[in-house]
């Protein structure tokens, strides 16, 4: 029977390490006393099995364990169940690295396919953000139609803004696409799986073939269902709740959102609001573009609280399959929204990499 593996980084002794990654593989498997199964091929096929052993010094170890296939079939939230589920609660382990299995596709258009549909080939892309949250539509409309005069690739809804009363996700969507001609403007999406569908046939009646989504608050089945259910969508996947549990980053959003279908993630680049180091988000680009299963690369976004001084330092770190989003910074311009974003998009434009 087919097996897939996983690498826990595990807080313990030289002595008890071994028992203590028995213990893993039996709880992400079958969760009960060996000795009470009395089926051999359960034993066998099911049980999870630990691989190796790595020290990683200072107390610290890499587990790798093989699971069965078979206990995950294709569905994403098993998957996340099964690698993480009941480890999750225990403070000694970090889930670090998942061989997924070949069952999950990954995006449908990835990097290129953002390419083709602003036109921009060769350089990195760009992406700002509407706020503040309290908005009506028309308010948000007009900072859209001037990020949009300003050249801006993509224009994305802030992740919080849902369907609210101030902001009604219909007339949000109406209002926006008629302000931003050419650009392409990414509303965020909200609620269960039937208000998701609607909001995405909403969209797509106003042309609109990109939608922003937070995987780790509508659940990775949904979001996996909805990738299936529309192809022709490409999907911004957002880090909010990225760091609720002891899965690395890299892992989480560079890797695991590409495989539920994310065809560009959004990451806290290192520097700005958030404590990522620049080894984890090179580690994370890495993650969304390297070659991996047959699956197309997503692009990387990295964010959170980045300004027009750094656009050359993230340029030349990311390189040209990046897409940089600066959205706090451009709107602090006010009246030079404009000004200030042709001013972001033209150093992005002119940027020769080394």
């Amino acid at each position: 029977m087919s097996r897939f593996t996983v690498v826990y980084r595990v807080r313990a002794d030289a002595e008890t390490i071994e028992a203590r990654a028995r213990a893993i593989a039996v709880e992400q498997s079958v969760e009960m006393p060996l000795e009470a199964i009395d089926d051999a091929s359960i034993l066998e096929n099911i049980v999870g099995k630990v691989e190796a052993i790595e020290d990683r010094g200072g107390g610290m170890f890499d587990v790798r364990i093989a699971l069965a296939t078979a206990t995950v079939g294709d569905d994403a939230g098993q998957l996340l169940n099964m690698v993480f589920g009941n480890t999750s609660l225990h403070e000694d382990v970090a889930l670090v690295d998942v061989a997924v299995p070949a069952a999950f596709g990954g995006p449908h258009h990835g990097i290129d396919g953002l390419r083709h549909r602003v036109g921009a080939f060769g350089r990195a892309l760009t992406c700002s953000a509407l706020k503040p949250q309290g908005l009506p539509p028309a308010r948000l409309a007009v900072i859209a139609e001037r990020f949009a005069r300003g050249g801006i690739d993509f224009i994305k809804d802030d992740h919080g803004l849902a369907d609210q009363a101030y902001s009604p996700f219909v007339e949000r969507v109406a209002a926006i696409t008629g302000a931003v001609g050419h650009t392409r403007y990414v509303p965020s999406l909200s609620g269960d799986l039937d208000q998701l569908r609607r909001q995405v046939d909403i969209a797509r009646l106003h042309g609109i073939d990109m939608v922003l989504i937070a995987p780790m608050i509508v659940g990775w089945t949904t979001f996996q269902t909805l990738v299936r259910e529309y192809p022709e969508i490409a999907f911004l996947a957002h880090p909010t709740m990225g760091g609720v549990a002891r899965i690395v980053p890299e892992l989480l959003i560079g890797k695991l959102f590409r495989m539920l279908g994310a065809d560009a993630v959004i990451f806290p680049n290192h520097g700005g609001r958030f404590g990522y180091t620049p080894e984890t988000c090179r580690r994370l680009a890495e993650h969304a573009r390297a070659p991996w299963n047959n699956m197309r690369p997503s692009m990387p976004v990295p964010a959170g609280g980045m300004t027009l001084e750094r656009v050359p330092e993230m340029l030349d770190f990311y390189g040209p399959d990046a897409m940089l989003l600066i959205g706090g910074s451009l709107l602090a311009a006010r009246e030079r929204l404009t000004e200030a974003t042709a001013e972001f998009t033209s150093v992005v434009a002119q940027h020769t990499y080394r």
